[in-house]
């Protein structure tokens, strides 16, 4: 499994990038909005913070192919590293994806709600799909199963699109996908923060320190000063 920071947020980006197993980080217009900056300047300084060889997502906003084709050469030119453009799984997003394969720029096909958008998107070359599993779930879906069903129909044509599973409210979510075969997931911070949280091993922690400060002596809080 890889993880994605699900953020346009640069502090909050910089410390999961220090601290987690990050693979790279997605952004749409709605994250970057909210970090009320000029787009560039902000995707910019998250390239220097997570390095050229991570993976950086940009959403498309055209309506039609030839606007999203035309986004995705701007988007590319201007960004160093690996760069991914997320294009919507509309009519013209899928043709855009075909094109845009053609001319070697990699997508990820956003906004999926089935297995069979996923399906069309990875045969006409996106290197990605993300299935909104939580908005899913709120449409009375399911988003598990249809991440289970995404991975079933790329295993039985033999497809070599990876799903990237988006939209979670809660760590649960995480883990089931997981599970149900999505190799890779973004994830928003506060999500990612408590991958590691829980109370019993903060507890074991300090229990631990206290034996040894009791047996050793309190200068002797690390093994260096033992």
């Amino acid at each position: 499994m890889r993880l994605y920071i699900d953020s346009a947020n640069i502090e909050k980006i910089k410390k999961l990038n220090q601290y987690y197993p990050i693979s790279g980080v997605t952004t749409n217009p709605t994250l970057l909005v909210k970090e009320n900056r000029p787009y560039l300047e902000v995707l910019k300084e998250i390239r220097t913070m997570i390095g050229e060889e991570k993976e950086l997502f940009v959403q498309a906003l055209g309506d039609t192919a030839e606007e999203i084709v035309e986004e995705s050469r701007y988007i590319t030119n201007e960004l160093s590293g690996k760069v991914i453009v997320k294009v919507p799984v509309t009519e013209e997003g899928i043709r855009a994806i075909k094109q845009l394969t053609a001319e070697g720029i990699q997508t990820l096909a956003t906004t999926v709600y089935t297995a069979f958008q996923a399906l069309m998107a990875a045969m006409s070359g996106a290197k990605y799909v993300a299935p909104y599993v939580n908005r899913i779930d709120n449409l009375t879906g399911n988003g598990v199963a249809v991440v289970e069903e995404i991975a079933k129909l790329f295993a039985t044509y033999e497809l070599t699109c990876e799903i990237l599973s988006a939209s979670f409210k809660n760590l649960q979510q995480v883990h089931n996908v997981c599970l149900a075969g999505s190799e890779t997931v973004t994830v928003a911070p506060d999500i990612i923060e408590k991958m590691v949280a829980f109370p019993s091993t903060a507890s074991d922690v300090v229990d631990f320190k206290q034996q040894w400060t009791e047996a050793f002596g309190p200068n002797s809080s690390n093994l260096s000063n033992s």
